[in-house]
């Protein structure tokens, strides 16, 4: 009866266990996600044609990574036939473009295109007023942090249900023991 209900609890508690991370990841990775897309949306706002079909900012982004080479926070504006313009942050690199969006929605993937370093990426495609160019908007940003995040999580689902689990196997013994005892 104590490996039945032992069995039982394991089962449990591994399925819980695994449906709560996979919920809590999610929302962990969604929210670094709308902090890209908020900054891509900032980005898009700020963004106009000049008169040489160039785009640029008419104001810079408020976030001091942007300047620092290499800090981890990205961006970059590609139009066909025009030359990439981009952050401070990338230094002598670029982000890559793949295929055409065939919608204006933003799109979110994981790549290691910068030498190998881990980056969350939000891309939108936008015709600018006054412009006939496609322009390609991208936010990176490294995902140590939410690697991180995500795996303190996980180590303290771990921990949490290791000793639930333990604490249930122990009174499922005890109530076991306590009911057979007259027997």
């Amino acid at each position: 009866m104590i490996t039945v209900a032992a069995a039982w609890v394991l089962l449990l508690l591994v399925g819980g266990g695994v449906a709560l991370d996979r919920v809590l990841a999610n929302a962990i990775t969604q929210n670094f996600d709308d902090q890209l897309d908020y900054v891509l949306t900032a980005m898009i706002a700020s963004a106009e044609t000049g008169p040489d079909g160039e785009v640029r900012l008419n104001r810079p982004l408020g976030d001091q990574r942007f300047l620092e080479p290499n800090s981890g926070l990205y961006w970059q504006i590609t139009g066909s036939g025009h030359d990439p313009f981009r952050s401070r942050s990338l230094w002598d690199q670029r982000l890559g473009t793949g295929a055409p969006h065939r919608d204006r929605l933003a799109h979110f993937y994981d790549s290691e295109q910068l030498g190998g370093e881990k980056l969350r990426v939000v891309e939108r495609d936008i015709t600018l007023p006054l412009s006939k160019t496609v322009w390609r908007f991208q936010v990176a940003q490294t995902r140590a942090g939410l690697d991180e995040q995500i795996g303190s999580l996980r180590r303290t689902l771990v921990r949490s249900f290791a000793l639930l689990g333990l604490g249930l196997f122990v009174m499922a013994a005890l109530q076991t023991l306590y009911g057979l005892w007259p027997l």
